[in-house]
């Protein structure tokens, strides 16, 4: 797996858990399902980003998206 698709599929994965954890704490109940989904999300984005030498600017993340959906649309 590439550095791109790790960190796409890891922000996705972080981005899915924020409401996980909304409705937790709305609901009182521990945000189990959100703690994995955070904790899988953040190991594949440390990975990614570990693995890219110079790291990776904001301005980058916007064409990192496009370029991974093109490829596996195309």
């Amino acid at each position: 797996m590439d550095n791109d698709l790790m960190f796409v599929i890891g922000f996705v994965t972080v981005a899915l858990a924020i409401p996980s954890i909304f409705s937790a704490y709305a609901e009182n109940r521990a945000p189990r399902a959100a703690a994995i989904l955070v904790l899988i999300g953040g190991v594949l984005l440390v990975v990614a980003l570990g693995r890219k030498p110079g790291g990776l600017a904001l301005g980058e993340v916007p064409e990192i998206f496009a370029r991974v959906i093109a490829r596996y649309i195309h």
